[in-house]
């Protein structure tokens, strides 16, 4: 696939992601956290490049994406976006056709280095993402002496985007791009979203508060994500949705990861689109 396909791939699912009405997380229905819609669109326009530089690494991509929308917006809008693109950009540039797409991923997160590790521990430490603390091992503030699939592998239990690199990204492949299928956008955004939320407590909401507390926002976007599941027209779901949005925002909640999967997933759907 060629460069400017994997580019305008990666815009186009920053894009829908933010066109979905995402209950806690940013998008253009409702503002929430204090941050801006426009930031994100700048972000993925500066960063869709980097991710698309011919015969970079998985590391390089990060690492310079991240370092393009700290000197575009200033802050973090994008860190687990990156950790999980990279890797389905590597593996779009190499794959024989877009059917091949998941094996290649396979191949990619195989031939990981530390050189890969390196450069993403800089983007995490540059991005410095809420509750990011020290680590007993592979702290992304010293010098890994790992491979990035082995770090992501020791903090697989504890992260879901790390859980990804673990487990040749199941969670995109088995839960994201079945919900993009049911429903035609912005819908399909929005339910891959709930069923990412509904599958597992959000990474970010633990990280940041408790496990209680994204376990308990799980139980609160469950009913929802099936309700979701069920129907092919959810338009009479949105009340629920912007309801669930308001309490959400409410309690300072914001489902990070399970937004940064859905662009994910939809990375992986316009990859194989195009």
């Amino acid at each position: 696939m060629t460069p400017g396909h994997i580019q305008a791939a990666f815009e186009q699912a920053c894009r829908a992601e933010l066109e979905a009405l995402k209950p806690g997380n940013v998008h253009i229905h409702a503002a929430g956290h204090g941050m801006s819609v426009e930031d994100f669109i700048i972000s993925a326009r500066v960063a869709a490049p980097h991710m698309a530089m011919p015969g970079a690494g998985v590391g390089m991509r990060i690492e310079t994406a991240m370092d393009a929308t700290f000197a575009a917006v200033g802050k973090n809008t994008n860190l687990g976006i990156l950790l999980l693109c990279a890797p389905l950009a590597v593996a779009a540039e190499q794959a024989g056709s877009p059917d091949d797409l998941r094996a290649a991923l396979h191949e990619v997160l195989a031939a990981l280095t530390r050189a890969d590790a390196a450069a993403a521990f800089r983007a995490i430490v540059l991005a410095s993402p809420a509750g990011l603390g020290a680590a007993p091992q592979h702290d992304v503030r010293a010098v890994p002496d790992v491979t990035l699939l082995q770090a992501m592998s020791e903090a697989a239990a504890r992260d879901r985007i790390a859980w990804q690199y673990a487990h040749d990204f199941a969670d995109v492949f088995a839960i994201g791009l079945p919900a993009l299928q049911r429903h035609g956008a912005p819908w399909n955004a929005a339910g891959a979203y709930l069923a990412f939320l509904a599958a597992f407590p959000d990474s970010h909401i633990a990280r940041k508060h408790s496990l209680a507390v994204a376990e308990a926002a799980r139980a609160a976007a469950r009913p929802l994500a099936a309700s979701f599941a069920a129907t092919t027209s959810p338009e009479p779901l949105k009340p629920e949705l912007a309801a669930l949005d308001a309490a959400f925002k409410r309690q300072n909640l914001n489902p990070g990861t399970s937004a940064d999967l859905t662009v994910a997933s939809l990375f992986a759907k316009a990859l194989g689109s195009l």
